[in-house]
C-alpha cells in the first residue's frame, strides 16, 4: 500500500500538466481550488492537506468556497482578491507553476530547522514572509515564523528524547512493547 501510494505521486512530476489539471475537463478555475493539492499532499506521511485543512485559513476556505465573491477562481491567480488563501495563492503566487519556489522552509516533517544563518535560508524565509504580507503586516509574519522556529526547536528536543527513552528501554531488555511476564493475559501472539 505505501509502496503503490508513494508511486502513485512520485511518477508524477509537478511538470505534468494532469497532476494539477484534470485530463478530461483541462479548467484552471479546478486547478485553483485546494482538493486539488490534496491528491497527494496528505495522509501519514504527508500531512499538508490536514494542516492546512483545520488552520484558520483553511476553515474560511471550507465555510466561504462555494460563494464565487469569496472564491472566484474564475480570475487568474494574480488576480485573485480571495477572502482567505487556498494551497495556490501562497505556493502558485501570481499564477507561477514552479510550487517549489514558494515551498515551506522547514524540512522532516518540521524536526529541522531552516534558520541556520545561511543565505538560500534568509531568502526563503524573506520570500515566504513577502507572501504573508499579502494580506498580514511583515512582523506579525515575522513573528509567527519565528514562533514556528521555535516550536521546531521544541519538537526536535521531544523527538530525540523519545528515541532516547526507546533506546533505554532497549538496552535494559525492554524492547518488547508488552513482555510476557508483564502481560498476564498475553497469549503468544503479535
Amino acid at each position: 500500500g505505501d509502496t503503490a501510494g508513494c508511486t502513485f505521486c512520485h511518477t508524477s512530476p509537478e511538470e505534468r500538466c494532469s497532476t494539477c489539471h484534470q485530463r478530461h475537463q483541462f479548467n484552471p478555475a479546478v486547478a485553483r481550488e485546494s482538493e486539488q493539492c490534496k491528491t497527494c499532499h496528505w495522509g501519514k506521511d504527508h500531512r499538508d492537506w490536514e494542516a492546512y485543512d483545520i488552520s484558520i485559513h483553511g476553515t474560511v476556505y471550507q465555510v466561504n468556497k462555494w460563494d464565487p465573491t469569496q472564491f472566484d477562481m474564475s480570475k487568474k491567480l494574480a488576480d485573485a482578491d480571495y477572502v482567505g488563501p487556498t494551497c495556490q495563492y501562497c505556493h502558485m503566487r501570481g499564477g507561477h507553476h514552479n510550487v517549489q519556489r514558494l515551498s515551506t522552509v522547514y524540512t522532516s516533517m518540521g524536526m529541522s530547522n531552516a534558520d541556520r544563518g545561511a543565505p538560500l535560508w534568509k531568502e526563503k524565509r524573506d520570500t515566504w514572509v513577502s507572501v504573508c504580507d499579502d494580506c498580514h503586516s511583515p512582523r506579525f509574519a515575522r513573528e509567527n515564523l519565528q514562533a514556528m522556529d521555535e516550536a521546531c526547536k521544541d519538537a526536535g528536543l521531544k523527538y530525540t528524547e523519545t528515541f532516547k527513552v526507546a533506546e533505554n528501554l532497549m538496552l535494559d531488555g525492554m524492547g518488547e512493547p508488552m513482555p510476557k511476564d508483564l502481560a498476564p493475559d498475553w497469549s503468544g501472539q503479535h
